[in-house]
């Protein structure tokens, strides 16, 4: 029970407890762990669910140890990290105390741990200790790396074993939208830090005014009136405190989803539960591709919590919302979550994840260089990745950006990590982009390092003797990594050196242009190694006598590109469907700022290059793009975009043909910009971004709610006219409206509009880097119709090679949902 397990537990002030399903909470005190007491305290119940409060790593984490934290040669300092109670969340020790919220990092957004000296930091400041001792916790995002020295091997070994499992129980519990997440009659263990901080006087019992800090840490402001009258409904006691049931039933009914239940009621009937020919009926409704029977039997074992019901094949409302916050019910389509399509074709018939500048981990001018950079972009699925090359000491090239003060990496070190971790998310091929610099005998030794570092993986020679000149598929390149270079040909050198216009020039000293000569010679070591991806000018869109091979690959700068699609618009297109172009930022871009890549994407464009180090819009649509195909690097681009005497304009798209709308009806737990403050209540607005060819592009948003980001409702209708669909992205967005300046950024979630299922759907918002922001969430009702009338599928089938749209009914109008609930209300009493 919520109560007993809070009114049970003590505080000790040094050490906060921050609750990880609201991901930007405020800290509340935890008391230390002991073996004895560890899996007794009712605090512990999250652990038990995931099957964990036994387990000895766990109970060693949750004790606590004394790591070596190491960031430098001078800089190793001890601290103390210990597993919180909520088995979603490390607490860790900090010379000088910081606001709550920055002495916890969360298991959820680890990216990776490492064991050993497999970090940079490790591999050059850890070399006093022994690789058993040593871990790397790396995170998502653009948090540093976590260098860590355990006091012993098996110590070390602990909180390896523990991450991943703890880990690996998150990543199971999120299949199911961690079960205790949202059902209105069960505990909410996320609230129960909350509890602890709103109860002043530590009595076990909730005063008005207790309430009313609680309310505004989980990050709604709720009118007075109201507030006190659901109170006094709950205060069955009469002595204007809330304790034990009390609060239970206050919590359900602040926790309750009307929208949901309204749904749920439709379908239901008297009976209040779902038979699976009911819940056959809603999938219907939502155009559910698999919609059969046996599929709602399938859903009701799947997610139901009641044993009993689901042994009659009952869905409970707990269970109806257990579906719906699930994968299979959010807006992104299940079945585009691992590679479906058709990765046999050419390479020029992909789009392709690109990095700029790969090996920054911030600015062009002044930031550091890191191998770690590499990883962290194989780990967003990048697939074609930069290499500054430039002369460095001892024969031995560098990587950097030359002319500036950004740090040194070895290009070996690059190398080995291009090895190590390329293929760990996808096993498509990698192209190694590089950039160089260096004389010839520099030159040698890079390709002595490619061909020694990488051996098998490297493409030597061409795949197909029989059509040499052609570019194989994904499908066929499938763990191997190619090199885009200058060649050598008849004597002469294909180049593309990447440079802007000459207003744009950077550099025009003796040592530029002594490094321009050497880049001009290239040597027969590593001209060889270009083999499907050579480096070379695109002078001219217009037919030649000799077309180019498809080999050759242009790389123009995104001024050139955008100049091309605007003026040459087919005709760059029919060049894009069978050769590769590269776009990469303008130098102007001193801060490493982006582009939008959606007009390179208009034109065919396959390898855009955007900076990864830096977030932004530009990086949500890159990271919306490639969110399908099972996120492995490479998506087919459109039929229009492939086919050689296509006649596809983007400036010139036709009349429109798709019409989307989307009722933005809800948000569930969003969280507080400022975490430390709990009179910071979000005002949230909903805005809705199309990103396609320039007719389709447009944002239209929300009014906004006052001083509620807990569960704000609009029940609002944005509607979209789109000309090509299949090349727009469906950006949303939630803001905290600020009538003095510019709105915050409170979450987003982008994805194309083919992979957008239809019907009621959960968006579950992601941060500024791209990490969840579970459990925040937008309810929203979509619908996509062709200019028809017929309902478009997003889910595609294959047909011989090419994605089309499978014609279904359009979802149930849930128009009357709002005329019932009210639109625009806050909170609704039970």
């Amino acid at each position: 029970m919520l109560c007993g397990s809070w009114r049970s537990r003590g505080r000790q002030p040094e050490e906060p407890l921050v609750p990880a399903q609201v991901a930007t909470s405020v800290g509340h005190p935890s008391p230390p762990a002991s073996q004895d007491a560890s899996t007794k305290r009712p605090g512990l119940r999250a652990l038990k669910k995931m099957g964990l409060s036994e387990d000895e790593d766990v109970r060693a984490m949750l004790r606590g140890s004394r790591l070596c934290k190491i960031r430098s040669r001078t800089w190793q300092k001890e601290r103390l990290y210990r597993l919180q109670e909520d088995g979603m969340s490390v607490w860790f020790q900090r010379r000088i105390p910081r606001a709550p919220s920055q002495h916890i990092f969360f298991v959820q957004h680890i990216d990776a741990i490492r064991e050993g000296h497999q970090s940079e930091g490790l591999r050059h400041f850890g070399g006093a200790f022994e690789p058993a001792r040593c871990l790397t916790i790396a995170f998502k995002g653009r948090r540093k790396n976590l260098d860590l020295v355990a006091p012993t091997a098996e110590e070390a070994q602990r909180w390896v074993r523990g991450l991943a499992k703890l880990r690996a129980r998150l990543e199971a519990m999120s299949q199911r939208e961690r079960l205790d997440q949202y059902p209105p009659r069960d505990t909410h263990t996320w609230i129960h830090s909350y509890l602890h901080r709103a109860d002043s006087n530590q009595d076990s019992q909730m005063s008005f005014k207790e309430i009313k800090n609680l309310l505004r840490m989980v990050n709604v402001d709720m009118n007075d009136m109201y507030a006190y009258r659901l109170f006094k409904e709950c205060d069955h006691s009469k002595n204007e405190r809330l304790e034990g049931p009390e609060i239970e039933e206050f919590l359900r009914r602040l926790l309750k989803r009307p929208e949901l239940e309204e749904i749920f009621h439709r379908y239901s009937g008297e009976d209040r539960v779902l038979s699976a020919p009911e819940l056959l009926e809603f999938l219907e409704d939502q155009g559910e591709r698999e919609a059969t029977l046996a599929h709602a039997q399938q859903l009701i074992h799947t997610y139901e919590l009641n044993e009993k019901a689901k042994q009659h094949e009952l869905m409970t409302l707990d269970g109806f919302m257990m579906y719906l916050l699930s994968p299979e019910g959010a807006a992104l389509d299940p079945a585009h979550t691992r590679v479906f399509q058709d990765m046999d074709q050419p390479l020029a018939h992909y789009f392709i994840s690109s990095s700029h500048n790969t090996y920054l981990t911030d600015s062009q001018i002044g930031g550091p260089s890191s191998t770690e950079a590499y990883i962290r972009a194989f780990a967003q699925g990048c697939r074609c990745v930069e290499l500054d090359c430039w002369e460095g000491p001892g024969g031995e090239p560098v990587i950097y950006h030359g002319h500036t003060l950004t740090s040194k990496i070895l290009f070996r070190d690059v190398i080995q990590t291009v090895r190590e971790h390329a293929f760990t998310v996808s096993p498509y091929p990698v192209i190694l982009s590089l950039e160089n610099h260096c004389g010839l005998e520099q030159q040698a030794a890079m390709a002595r390092h490619l061909h020694t570092i990488l051996g098998d993986m490297l493409v030597t020679q061409t795949l197909d003797s029989q059509n040499p000149e052609e570019l194989p598929s994904p499908e066929r390149l499938k763990g191997r990594i190619l090199v885009k270079g200058k060649k050598s040909e008849d004597g002469r050198i294909l180049s593309d050196r990447e440079e802007e216009d000459e207003e744009e020039d950077e550099e025009e000293g003796v040592g530029a242009i002594e490094q321009r000569r050497r880049a001009k010679q290239i040597s027969p070591e590593l001209s060889a190694l270009a083999v499907y991806c050579c480096a070379t000018r695109l002078r001219t869109l217009r037919p030649a006598p000799v077309p180019p091979q498809p080999r050759h690959v242009s790389s123009l700068s995104e001024r050139q590109a955008k100049k091309l699609s605007r003026e040459a618009g087919n005709s760059f297109v029919r060049h894009n469907a069978r050769h590769l172009t590269r776009v990469y930022p303008l130098g102007l871009r001193m801060n490493s700022a982006n582009y939008s890549p959606q007009e390179m994407w208009n034109s065919g464009c396959q390898l855009v290059a955007l900076n990864f180090q830096t977030p932004g819009y530009e990086m949500d649509l890159n990271a919306g793009r490639f969110l399908v195909n099972g996120q492995c690097g490479y998506v087919l681009k459109p039929a229009c975009l492939r086919q050689p005497n296509t006649t596809f304009d983007p400036e010139c798209p036709g009349p429109p043909r798709t019409t989307l709308t989307v009722q933005v009806l809800t948000a569930q737990q969003l969280p507080k910009l400022n975490a430390e403050k709990p009179n910071s209540i979000v005002d949230p607005l909903v805005r809705i971004e199309i990103h396609g060819v320039p007719a389709d592009c447009a944002r239209k948003e929300t009014n906004y709610v006052l001083n509620n980001g807990f569960n704000p409702r609009w029940g609002q209708t944005l509607q979209f006219q789109l000309r090509v669909p299949e090349l727009a992205l469906v950006r949303f967005v939630v803001e905290d409206y600020d009538v003095t300046s510019p709105n915050d950024f409170v979450g987003q979630f982008t994805l194309p509009l083919s992979s957008l299922k239809q019907g009621y759907r959960h968006i579950h918002l992601l941060s500024k880097d791209g990490a969840s922001l579970s459990p925040a969430t937008l309810f929203v009702h979509i619908s996509t119709l062709g200019s028809a009338g017929a309902s478009l599928c997003p889910t595609p089938s294959r047909v011989d090679g090419v994605m089309e749209d499978q014609p279904l009914q359009p979802p149930a109008e849930p128009a009357r949902l709002w005329s019932q609930l009210g639109a625009g209300d806050c909170l609704h009493p039970s």
